[in-house]
């Protein structure tokens, strides 16, 4: 199935968040029948961020975005936990600091995008300026409108300095966030995640799904797509971003970096050290 095809937001397409089935599930019926194959897609992407941090000529961003228990956290503890940490970041967005409100909203995020060889992913991200400032009127509306744009520029110039850019909206239902919810307050391990605006939010739904669907609207580019993730099934949400991430670095053609040593002196001096330490 080629997910990124599948649940790409197309450039100038509407979205219809309502339209789409966030319990979808595809062709895999459970968590154990999908497992082998993010197994291979995991795998897949520790193999190819090695070689993207050898090639050192490109690096990928990968963007979070949802209402609060979609997976944000796990899709990161899950499929990224296997990639080297020299090479990989995991960055989360919270409310800005005094020094990052005094920059442009861009400033922290610029701050945090990956060198060439890298893999960052921004948990949370600079979208938190078009969805919680817009929802919260933190700001005016002729100043939220305007980013769109702002953020277009800024991705572009993140790809033309060689940064893949994948954005995916991990995608529930108020009843399965409900139901997280729940799961929260009944494990110890996970209650400390719960706060008072988990359901003080939930009052701002519709809010919220109209602020993703214009933002993933005026910002799905060729260059950084926007994904729409059907996630009330944590397993398929892990395939299917892994699934599109693996595709993704495959495209990239990354190389190993050619030979910068002399191949020959370095054997012989190898075979050297070697007939010495026998010699000892």
């Amino acid at each position: 199935m080629d997910y990124d095809k599948q649940f790409v937001v197309a450039p100038g397409a509407k979205v219809h968040l309502a339209k789409i089935d966030p319990a979808y599930s595809g062709e895999h019926g459970s968590h154990e029948q999908a497992l082998p194959h993010i197994a291979k897609y995991v795998a897949r992407m520790d193999e190819l961020q090695a070689l993207l941090y050898a090639d050192a000529s490109q690096s990928l961003l990968v963007v979070l975005q949802a209402l609060d228990a979609a997976g944000k956290d796990g899709v990161v503890r899950h499929l990224f936990s296997g990639m080297n940490p020299q090479g990989t970041t995991s960055v989360c967005f919270k409310q800005p600091s005094k020094e990052e409100a005094a920059h442009d909203f861009l400033w922290r995020a610029h701050l945090k995008t990956p060198a060439k060889g890298e893999v960052v992913i921004f948990n949370r991200s600079h979208y938190e300026d078009v969805l919680v400032a817009r929802v919260h009127n933190l700001v005016a509306e002729s100043v939220w409108s305007k980013r769109y744009k702002l953020i277009n520029e800024f991705e572009k110039l993140l790809a033309v300095n060689g940064t893949r850019i994948l954005k995916f909206y991990l995608h529930i239902s108020p009843e399965e966030q409900l139901s997280r919810f729940k799961e929260r307050l009944d494990d110890p391990a996970r209650q400390w995640k719960i706060s008072e605006s988990d359901y003080s939010e939930r009052e701002l739904w519709p809010q919220y799904i109209a602020a993703f669907e214009q933002a993933m609207e005026e910002t799905s580019t060729e260059h950084a797509p926007w994904f729409v993730i059907p996630s009330n099934h944590k397993w398929f949400r892990n395939l299917a971003i892994s699934r599109i991430i693996a595709r993704t670095l495959e495209d990239m053609k990354l190389k190993t970096p050619p030979v910068r040593v002399d191949l020959g002196e370095i054997r012989r001096k190898f075979h050297q050290a070697e007939g010495e330490k026998i010699r000892i």
